[in-house]
């Protein structure tokens, strides 16, 4: 056994620095996929740990209540709620008003709270920039300032009344704008806004003819317990018609609300991630069928010194493992600490620089799955190659061709590049397959990045929506380079393990009389042919995934589908015309 594991241990060392090229671009493929996989999971992380830091920070309640009464009677139902069983501690009510204001050139709803300077132990806005409330000013809710680009000493107008910016601050009593909870007084019908600070002494004078309404915030000793709402809830734990109207929120919907401003970079990022999983796998099936038919020889040798189909499996099989588990690590911290560098917090959360250690089963579940593309994807060719005969390793001979007539028939009446092409791809159908896979999502991806950038965008929430779309801009170009990077690296294996394979075919039709460029274009056709349906397919996968009902200019379509069969037939035909490739 001693003897075996050491040679086992030399072949692989072996193998891995004679080979060193495809050993890195086997690396560069698995990590890309887990490294988006673990940046999407990361962005999510990241924004959950803001959102934390900022409760913490702020004495965020862990339910905030809004009763569906005005004035003194709204106070005195708010009141009853901080005798309930369960209830540890409250904020003082908070006056509210829902307005119409106006700062640069821009018209918005905006929720008015009035509050004072004291330092209160449950739900206290800290200031980021500038001062805190005092008379005749306001201060901005720090997401709702970054969107709309107000600074402090802008001034902003609500309702006719100027009120100089004197601070931005964050808090989690109200979601970040436009979810800051703006709506028509007596309404649970919500409507986007931002939120500002007022000294409640002003709050009479901006309130006119409207009548005030009043929040308070709660913790809770079991904030998890129904999130948050049990304290709220009769005895038998049914729901209590008392609250019916009120406008309520937990914890757990503040989070929801922060998530939003990521939620389509997340998206994309995810689906992104699935994409580049699908194309690594494809790559790493390619550059196995590769070195696999490069090394039939050596599979001969083993087996002439005794080693069994065991030994030679095993033998490839940890040499792939190994790669695959050392990208997973490489993916996981990549894509780990580029999460927090790359989509930063919202505006309206104090930001956090990430973990500087990835959760134990990020780490786990980034291993098993790369163990699983480069198990899954090379132990059908490893198993072929240790069932392969003796003296048919040693000869290294050109696999016998399979012939189906209707191949025959058609091929034979074509020009000879075409013939070369279709015989070429009826003879390795798995790895035609292959790239069909590949151009397929190469396109899907390019369709689906296309479409959601063709997409109108969301005028009614004026500053949001541009930060917003700018986080899946960056989304997506970045998971679409990875993708077109990927793809590229995947035709180029493709090619050369077809140019390996069928260069006993092409060597005997140069013999024939076939030139340089027939052989070339040959090759080319022989990617090229099952390109053709993974782009027909990809176009409409693209457009399903964008999930959208804008559609990108036709000439953007018919531009990425010609760039991936341009890209799929210039490296074969180069390929197939040079004669090193041949031999």
């Amino acid at each position: 056994m001693a003897g075996r594991l050491l040679l086992l241990g030399r072949l692989l060392v072996r193998d891995l620095r004679r080979r060193r090229l495809e050993t890195v671009l086997l690396v560069v493929a698995i990590t890309a996929a887990i490294g988006a996989l673990t940046m999407a999971m990361a962005l999510r992380a990241t924004v959950d740990q803001a959102y934390q830091r900022t409760k913490a920070a702020t004495a965020g309640p862990d339910l905030i209540i809004e009763p569906a009464f005005f004035g003194d009677e709204a106070v005195a139902a708010l009141e009853k709620i901080t005798t309930k069983a369960g209830v540890t501690g409250h904020s003082a009510p908070r006056p509210l008003l829902f307005k119409r204001m106006t700062v640069n050139g821009d018209s918005v709803n905006v929720v008015v709270e009035g509050r004072g300077r004291q330092r209160e132990a449950v739900d206290r806005p800290v200031v980021t920039d500038g001062d805190w409330v005092s008379p005749g000013v306001a201060v901005v809710e720090r997401g709702f300032a970054a969107a709309l680009g107000m600074e402090v000493g802008d001034v902003l107008t609500v309702d006719g009344h100027r009120l100089p910016i004197a601070g931005t601050a964050v808090t989690v009593a109200h979601a970040p704008y436009p979810s800051a909870g703006w709506h028509e007084p007596g309404s649970i019908s919500l409507d986007t806004g931002g939120l500002i600070w007022v000294d409640q002494r002003d709050i009479a004078g901006l309130a006119g003819g409207q009548p005030l309404t009043y929040s308070m915030g709660f913790t809770v000793a079991d904030p998890a317990a129904d999130d948050g709402f049990a304290v709220l809830r009769l005895p038998d734990g049914s729901k209590d018609s008392t609250y019916r109207g009120w406008n309520i929120a937990t914890g757990i919907m503040r989070l929801g609300q922060v998530n939003r401003l990521n939620a389509p970079a997340y998206t994309a990022m995810l689906i992104g991630s699935w994409l580049l999983i699908v194309l690594a796998a494809a790559g790493v099936i390619g550059i196995v069928s590769g070195r696999v038919a490069g090394q039939r020889r050596r599979v001969g040798l083993l087996k002439v010194v005794g080693a069994g189909p065991a030994m030679i499996a095993g033998v490839h099989l940890v040499e792939y493992l190994l790669i695959g588990l050392s990208a997973a690590v490489l993916g996981v911290t990549a894509g780990w600490l580029g999460a927090p560098v790359l989509f930063r917090p919202a505006a309206g959360a104090i930001g956090a620089t990430g973990v500087p250690v990835p959760p134990a089963s990020m780490l786990v579940t980034a291993l098993v799955l790369a163990a699983l593309i480069a198990v899954g994807a090379t132990l059908g060719q490893v198993v072929r190659a240790a069932r392969t005969g003796t003296v048919e390793a040693l000869a290294d001979a050109a696999d016998p061709p399979r012939r189906h007539r209707w191949t025959i028939g058609l091929s034979r009446r074509m020009p000879v590049p075409l013939l070369l092409g279709m015989r070429i791809t009826a003879r390795r159908p798995r790895r035609s397959r292959l790239v069909t896979v590949n151009s397929l999502v190469t396109t899907a991806g390019l369709a689906a990045a296309l479409t959601v950038m063709a997409r109108e965008p969301d005028l009614d929430v004026p500053g949001y929506s541009a930060m917003r779309d700018d986080r899946l801009t960056h989304a997506l170009m970045l998971v679409l380079g990875m993708v077109v990077v990927l793809a590229l690296f995947n035709t180029l294996v493709s090619t050369w393990t077809s140019a390996l394979d069928a260069r006993h075919t092409l060597a005997v039709a140069r013999a024939l009389g076939a030139t340089p460029g027939q052989t070339g274009l040959g090759l080319a056709a022989a990617q090229l042919l099952p390109a053709l349906p993974g782009v027909a397919l990809g176009v409409p996968v693209g457009v399903w995934l964008a999930a959208t009902r804008e559609s990108a200019p036709l000439w953007s379509m018919v531009a990425a589908v010609l760039g991936v069969l341009l890209v799929t037939a210039l490296p074969a035909a180069h390929q197939g015309m040079t004669p090193a490739s041949l031999k």
